[in-house]
């Protein structure tokens, strides 16, 4: 639930469509007059294998500039030499390869990811994100991809066992999170907590989780565990949670060539056992919905 380089230009974009519709129609009115010298049936018979051509030729930008948010693990993050690494990096470097275009890697305001996205500053948003209804209403998504809980986590020596002992307490989320919405969907738990605070990014959070400024952080799952491996014995996730929820890509509700590019190419990709793997990579087990 990636470094800054430009989006796409959609206005080019559109001239591109534009002359490939152009080609398309100027290729089937060749095959159409030179069908007039011959029989019939070699005219029928060339007519649908035009058709088919046309139908099966690519769809996609030559490069997708993915927007993200470049400080959440395991998803997507800087490593140790300022690389940008993760399960979605891999995912999407592996769909680009089988699309036959270049994929680029934006690092943006995540709490902004709607206006970066419909603004063509990027073509996609494929980090840990939300199918929402909300969101459904300006981001076209992808069937999921992975599943997700909104957990909580508090320090290992806190005395916080359940939701319920959340009241009066300071609880971090990351501003633009669908935890915000998870918490507050428990109107009873959202009510009794004396602050929701927002931070940046998961990883301050939890730091300050650490040091006593909060009492407990609400965090995609997916990132609170794998936080949580590399700090062993420092924390500890509560059996309550804010719920479950599914990820997918999304694109511009007018990009359905896009969309149904990525589609079909991450449903190979869970078929062969692509998705599977890199799951198995960065989560120890293949949690790749089917």
């Amino acid at each position: 639930m990636f470094f800054a380089m430009s989006s796409l230009n959609p206005s080019r974009l559109g001239r591109r469509a534009v002359l490939a519709l152009g080609v398309a129609f100027g290729a089937g009115l060749v095959l159409s007059l030179a069908g007039c010298d011959k029989p019939a049936s070699n005219s029928a018979s060339s007519a649908p294998s035009a058709a088919s051509s046309s139908a099966a030729a690519p769809a996609v930008p030559d490069k997708i500039v993915i927007g993200l948010d470049d400080n959440f693990p395991p998803m997507g993050f800087r490593d140790e030499k300022n690389q940008l690494v993760g399960f979605d990096i891999d995912l999407a470097r592996e769909a680009a390869k089988r699309l036959g275009t270049q994929v680029e890697f934006k690092p943006i305001d995540w709490s902004a990811k709607e206006a970066e996205l419909n603004g063509h500053r990027v073509d996609a948003l494929w980090n840990g994100l939300t199918i929402t209804e909300e969101r459904k209403k300006n981001i076209a998504f992808t069937s999921p991809y992975l599943q997700n809980r909104q957990i909580i986590v508090v320090t290992n020596d806190s005395p916080i066992k359940t939701k319920a002992d959340l009241a009066g307490k300071v609880v971090g989320v990351q501003d633009g999170s669908t935890a915000i919405d998870a918490v507050q969907r428990d109107t009873a738990t959202a009510k009794s907590l004396k602050e929701l605070k927002k931070f940046g990014d998961n990883v301050t959070a939890l730091m300050d989780l650490k040091t006593g400024r909060l009492d407990a952080v609400v965090v995609d799952e997916v990132v609170g565990r794998y936080y949580l491996t590399k700090k062993s014995g420092e924390y500890r996730v509560l059996d309550d949670n804010f719920g479950t929820e599914e990820y997918g890509v999304g694109v511009r509700k007018d990009d359905t060539a896009l969309l149904n590019s990525l589609e079909d190419t991450l449903s190979k990709m869970k078929q062969d056992g692509a998705a599977g793997a890199i799951s198995t990579k960065w989560f120890g087990k293949d949690i790749i919905v089917k």
